[in-house]
């Protein structure tokens, strides 16, 4: 008597993937500068993953897609996520460079961070990336402009998902791409590119874009929102963020303003993440404009309030649906 073969279910897509460098996170207890300190908290942290973590909290299926040195930091790192519930079985192990590390140095107006990440095993990645199956299926691929900055590999990534698109040539259905430009000017000092024209032109081939006001100010001159959306046409839905006034999103030619939630900051590292999240759920959710920003604001302002790089985001949820 034959017995049927058992058959593997196909794995289901995640709704969102992630992709870019996290980092271990070595920050002080309290709001002391780094050379006044005896010890330093370890956590981990990473814009792209950042975001991961928070749609994970608001009840969706994230992916992240990375690199990682075969260190105590890189099991961390995927250790926290896993725990978190993002997916992690696509980051990669890299033998022979190390995981990236950052400090946090506070100061009296603000935190600053000091990057250890030069030559990291995630500065590795490369265009070949673009071919990983966790790619094909999710509704949304995040990426930002730190991927960009770390290697002119890490680049040529970008420019296959963003614009080019490959990883979709003959595999259906598109994601929506969304790209945080998140310039970092220090990550860029040592490269051979123009941060100003390349995160441009990165912006204008996503499917929505999220920029700081301030940020667009500096690396394009262009400060009102309004003519920061033009710039960044012809990408279909554009969020500009103006701190604690608020967030603009623009799409299909019109524009929606929500204002910013009054918050007492403890720490802003994190913040902008956080909104991506919270929007993106938004997204996901089939939510309207106004209730993506609303949302976006709810998360931001639960990661203002911590020092954490990445809070819990499950209050914000709770708040958006009273």
């Amino acid at each position: 008597m034959s017995h049927p073969t058992a058959v593997s279910p196909e794995p289901v897509p995640a709704d969102v993937v992630c992709l870019g460098e996290t980092m271990a996170v070595l920050s002080p207890p309290d709001d002391r500068p780094l050379a006044d300190q005896s010890a330093l908290r370890l956590s981990v942290g990473g814009a792209e993953s950042n975001v991961a973590c928070g749609l994970a909290a608001l009840g969706h299926r994230a992916a992240w897609l990375s690199r990682v040195g075969d260190d105590a930091f890189g099991r961390r790192i995927r250790s926290e996520l896993a725990a978190r519930g993002v997916e992690v079985g696509a980051v990669a192990v890299d033998p022979a460079h190390p995981t990236g590390v950052y400090f946090k140095d506070p100061g009296p107006d603000a935190t600053r961070p000091l990057y250890y990440r030069s030559g990291s095993a995630a500065a590795h990645m490369g265009p070949e990336l673009a071919g990983a199956p966790e790619l094909l299926g999710p509704r949304i691929v995040h990426v930002s402009g730190i991927t960009a900055a770390l290697s002119g590999g890490c680049a040529r990534l970008l420019e296959e998902i963003v614009v080019r698109r490959t990883p979709w040539d003959d595999a259906g259905p598109r994601p929506l791409v969304s790209f945080d430009v998140n310039h970092r000017p220090a990550l860029w000092s040592g490269r051979n590119a123009d941060a100003a024209s390349v995160l441009r032109d990165l912006a204008r081939a996503a499917d929505l874009v999220f920029v700081g006001r301030d940020e667009a100010e500096e690396l394009w001159g262009t400060a009102h929102p309004d003519d920061i959306a033009g710039l960044l046409a012809p990408a279909p839905l554009v969020v500009v963020k103006d701190a604690e006034h608020g967030a603009t999103s623009y799409a299909a030619g019109e524009a929606t303003f929500a204002p910013a939630l009054a918050v007492e900051v403890v720490e802003p590292v994190g913040a902008g993440d956080a909104f991506a999240a919270g929007y993106l759920s938004g997204v996901l959710r089939d939510a309207d404009e106004e209730s993506r920003l609303r949302l976006g604001h709810l998360t931001a302002a639960t990661a203002l309030r911590s020092r954490d790089d990445i809070p819990d985001l499950g209050e914000a949820l709770a708040l958006a649906r009273r």
